[in-house]
Order: structure tokens, then C-alpha cells, then sequence
């Protein structure tokens, strides 16, 4: 049981320090350094391990028809190498993960659900096979194990996981799309015309049958549990607001998944075995969490079946939305919330007018090429955007580690207990993706060659992941900069159960950093390096 009540601790010099740098450490062990007694100044990392926050569930990744068709191009002694840097104590080691109930966008050929006979209100054609049904040799001659495949995939995790101490894998599910059958497009989603003045739809539930989707949910966690796969947590809906029918997708309000859950979905939960599954609600940007948390968290018929929120980072390349995280955790504490995705989206696109150096914006650019990752090089997909209500001033280009180390660490800051990112694994394009939504991942395969590309985001991932584990607890952590600017050094800290404190440190400067880590009445002087994350760990 963690107990920190003494704010004078006994400390002689930090236990380990690690860096990844766009120097080209990875995960690299540095000099520690000792502490001394005194109020430290200039720039200062105040830590206080006596003001503990929320339980952590860790960093994850996740698990897409798409990254399972990448994995299964390599020999299996390979992809046993690249699973084992992922999910293993000696890698990543990932312990939060998500998956997709049926397809999307970063599905092969897409368009498919559990149950597309039509009109099968009673479920009787469910089926997971899509997920364990593997891709044709004939249909795809780079295949080399035409039997792998998400559930596959999932099992190796697993197993990889049952091999260690550490054996927690949390998994939240989240389905883009019910089957056309019950949706009132009855269609995967239609995209935007001329017909239809460019407004496209992912549709919403047929009214009636909101009940055989609650259905249709509690289905899939069955036939996942009969093959041996235990689902953590599950979302009624990916991004209800909808994505313009760009692909799979299906619309609710806030008002409507309320009545969904009240209603449908949390009964059914609760009246199953898998009453224990955690509920989160939302799974779409954050910037609208508060709007949906002040409807379903006050309404007591639905917030009785509610774990929590799932949020995304679209809505911005740099903003972390912090003061929405503060005031809906502050007017709920009882709730948590879970980053379950973000990725850098717009890759292949064709370079905005104006800018002078395309070839970062096209194919090529970001695949064995660190430098890439740790500068300003991406854009998402509204860099450009001339639609209404896009703000483009929230958009900018920026730099893939950057945008991940400072989500992550301001997140753990604002009451965020986990953070997933989304495809682990993708081909050197970022795909496949079935409507040609390419994204970056941090591991990318040549499928051609079977060169797999570890990416600096991976290493600054991994270093979260083993520093960061389940059932630490968040603490207090605040920064004074002299004559730096304010995004220059983010800061966050936990602490385990034995006492270790783990100090996540990111410098976003072109130089290296010298500054003070503050615990209680003592000090230490540490250097960052340029352009680093940096981990300090301290024995209390």
C-alpha cells in the first residue's frame, strides 16, 4: 500500500536515468547524479510525492485488422521478435491495448460487421471469424502466414504476457460501425457529394433497434471470451460525431448514447456476465468531453453503469485540452479518463501551398528516416482545411515525438489514468487502409522486404510504458522555467508501491537543458539533452 506522508526524504542520488534523444539514444542508461540539501532555483521540476493523484493503468497500443496483415508478410520467427518488443518486459511492454469490433478505416477491404445477414435480429449468424479467418496467399502472395490475423494476434500478446510476472493487458474494444442492417442508411457509411452538398454520414441506429446493437456488443465480448480473450473495457461507438462518411462510422449525441446506455446497453451489461467490463463513454476529441460528461455523468439512471470517458487528440497538434480534463474531473472525480487514440494522420498528402520543402509531406519521407520524427515535419488533416469551423491556427506542422511525449506527460498531469496509441504496427505507407486514410505507427514494415523500421516514437513510447506501469499512482509535479518558453520542458512523475518515482521529463529545444529536480528539502542538478525524453527515477 503506497504511503507517503514525509515530505523530508532521505536521498543520496537518483537510481536511473534514461534517454531517448534525437541523437540517437534509445532507452540509453546515463550517469546518475546525487542530491542535496537546499531550495534549488533557476529551472526547477518540483515533484511531491506526498500529493498522489489518479491510479495509472499504463501506456498501450493497439490491435487492427490492418497491423495484423503488416505482421503476417514476415516468417513467424520474425514477427515473434517484433511481438516480443512490444509486449514483453525486455520491450515495451505495453499493459493498455484497444481493438475494433468489426471494420474500419484501418481494416484491408472494410465494409464488414459480426453479422451482415440482414434483418438478424436475434444474432444468430454472429461470428468473429473475420478475425481469425487470416488473409489468402492467393489473393495476397507477400502472406507468409496466411492464418494470422487480429484474435491471433491478440493471442500472442497474451501469451507473451503469461510468460512474465507482469502479465496485465487491458483491452478496450470499440466498434466503428453497428451492422448496415440496423443503421438507417443501411450502408456502411455515405460519403459527402455533390448530391448531397458534400455532407457525408456514417447514419445513426434504426429507432427499435437500439436493442440488438446493445446486443450485438454483448455478443462479440462472448465469443471473444469463448476464445479465450477477456475484454477490459468497451465503448458504445467510435467518434460518435462522425467523420463525414469517409468510412465506416455511426452518429450519436450525447443526448442519444445517454439513452442508449440508460436504456439498452447498460441493463444488458449489467444483466450479463460481463458486468464487470468498464463502460466509457464518448471515445471521440476531447475538447467535447465536458458537454457529454455534464449530460451522462449527472443523469443517475446511466452514470450507475459508467467507468469512464474515452477521449482522442485530433482536435489539435499541440493542444492537450487540460482544462477540460480539469474541470470535468473536478465536477466528477468519481470517473476516469482514457486516451484510447491518437496517431499522425495525413501522411502521402500532397504538401499545402506555400510550403518549400514537399518531399517531407510525401511517401518516403518518414519511413527509416528518424529525422522525420524529431522535427517539424507532419501535418493531420486539418493543416490545410477551408471547411467551416476548422480552425487551422489549431493545426500547425509539427513534430511527431513532440506532439506524443507532450500529450502523454500533461495528460498523466490532468487526471488521465491511461494512454493508448493507435495502430502499433503499419506498412511503409501507413497502411493498408481500405479508403487510403494513411497514418504513421510506431513500428513500419517493408512488407516487400520484411525491413521493419522501429520509430523514435516507438523507443519514446517504450520508455513510458516500462517507467509508467499499472497501479502507480500520478503525483504532483510543477515547473519553473527561467528564460525558457513555456513548451520548452514538460514534466510529469508517479510513484509504485516500493517507492520508486519515475520523472518524465521532455526537452522540446534544439539545446540541452540544465535544471533542478526538487524533492521535498533536497535537490538535484540533472542535464537534459537536446531534443530528448528523458526518465529520472528516484528511490523515496
Amino acid at each position: 500500500m503506497l504511503d507517503i506522508s514525509d515530505t523530508d526524504y532521505n536521498l543520496t542520488s537518483t537510481s536511473e536515468i534514461l534517454l531517448t534523444s534525437e541523437r540517437g539514444d534509445r532507452l540509453a542508461s546515463k550517469d546518475n547524479v546525487e542530491f542535496i540539501f537546499g531550495e534549488a532555483e533557476g529551472n526547477v521540476i518540483h515533484v511531491r510525492p506526498d500529493v498522489v493523484k489518479q491510479t495509472l493503468h499504463g501506456i498501450g497500443t493497439s490491435f487492427t485488422e490492418s497491423a495484423a496483415f503488416v505482421l503476417a508478410h514476415l516468417s513467424k520467427e520474425k514477427r515473434q521478435e517484433v511481438m516480443n518488443r512490444i509486449y514483453s518486459e525486455e520491450g515495451a511492454n505495453f499493459s493498455l491495448a484497444r481493438t475494433v469490433i468489426g471494420a474500419a478505416d484501418f481494416s484491408v477491404e472494410g465494409k464488414f460487421s459480426y453479422d451482415d445477414v440482414n434483418d438478424d435480429k436475434d444474432l444468430v449468424h454472429f461470428s468473429v471469424a473475420p478475425d481469425h479467418d487470416g488473409f489468402s496467399k492467393q489473393q495476397y502472395p507477400g502472406i507468409q502466414d496466411a492464418e494470422f490475423d487480429v484474435l491471433p494476434m491478440i493471442k500472442q500478446a497474451h501469451a507473451i504476457k503469461q510468460q512474465q510476472h507482469d502479465a496485465d493487458l487491458k483491452i478496450i474494444a470499440s466498434a466503428w460501425t453497428a451492422p448496415a442492417w440496423m443503421k438507417d442508411i443501411e450502408d456502411w457509411y455515405i460519403p459527402g457529394s455533390e448530391e448531397n452538398n458534400y455532407h457525408g454520414t456514417g447514419g445513426i441506429l434504426k429507432k427499435g433497434y437500439e436493442k440488438y446493437y446493445a446486443n450485438y456488443l454483448i455478443m462479440y465480448l462472448e465469443h471473444y471470451k469463448n476464445q479465450g480473450v477477456n475484454i477490459w473495457g468497451i465503448t458504445p461507438v467510435n467518434e460518435p460525431g462522425g467523420n463525414n462518411g469517409q468510412w465506416e462510422s455511426m452518429h450519436f449525441s450525447a443526448e442519444s448514447q445517454n439513452d442508449f446506455i440508460k436504456h439498452h446497453l447498460g441493463p444488458a451489461l449489467h444483466n450479463s456476465n460481463y458486468a464487470d467490463v468498464k463502460l466509457l463513454v464518448y471515445d471521440h476529441n476531447r475538447h467535447g468531453l465536458e458537454h457529454w460528461a455534464q449530460l451522462l455523468y449527472n443523469d443517475d439512471e446511466t452514470s450507475k453503469y459508467l467507468y469512464g470517458a474515452a477521449v482522442h487528440w485530433y482536435e489539435s497538434t499541440f493542444k492537450v485540452y487540460e482544462d477540460v480534463f480539469e474541470r470535468v474531473h473536478n465536477t466528477f472525480p468519481l470517473y476516469e479518463i482514457i486516451h484510447t487514440e491518437g496517431t499522425v494522420d495525413d501522411l502521402g498528402k500532397d504538401a499545402p501551398p506555400g510550403v518549400t520543402d514537399p518531399v517531407r509531406f510525401k511517401e518516403s519521407g518518414w519511413f527509416d528516416n528518424d529525422s522525420f520524427w524529431w522535427n517539424d515535419n507532419a501535418t493531420d488533416w486539418a493543416y490545410s482545411a477551408t471547411w467551416e469551423g476548422v480552425n487551422t491556427e489549431d493545426h500547425p506542422v509539427y513534430t511527431p515525438v513532440h506532439r506524443y511525449a507532450r500529450d502523454i506527460i500533461v495528460s498523466l498531469n490532468h487526471w488521465v489514468s491511461g494512454w493508448i496509441d493507435w495502430n502499433i504496427v503499419l506498412d511503409k505507407d501507413g497502411g493498408p487502409n481500405h479508403v487510403g486514410n494513411f497514418c504513421a505507427a510506431p513500428i513500419m514494415i517493408d512488407t516487400e522486404t520484411a525491413y521493419v523500421y522501429y520509430t523514435p516514437v516507438f523507443y519514446v513510447l517504450s520508455q513510458f510504458s516500462r517507467t509508467i506501469r499499472p497501479g502507480d499512482r500520478a503525483v504532483e509535479v510543477s515547473c519553473v522555467l527561467d528564460k525558457l518558453h513555456d513548451d520548452a520542458i514538460h514534466a510529469s512523475a508517479s510513484l509504485n508501491d516500493d517507492r520508486l518515482l519515475s520523472v518524465q521529463v521532455l526537452n522540446t529545444t534544439k539545446k540541452q537543458v540544465d535544471y533542478q529536480l526538487q524533492i521535498g528539502s533536497q535537490f538535484a542538478a540533472v542535464t537534459i539533452d537536446a531534443n530528448a525524453l528523458q526518465t529520472v527515477r528516484v528511490q523515496l
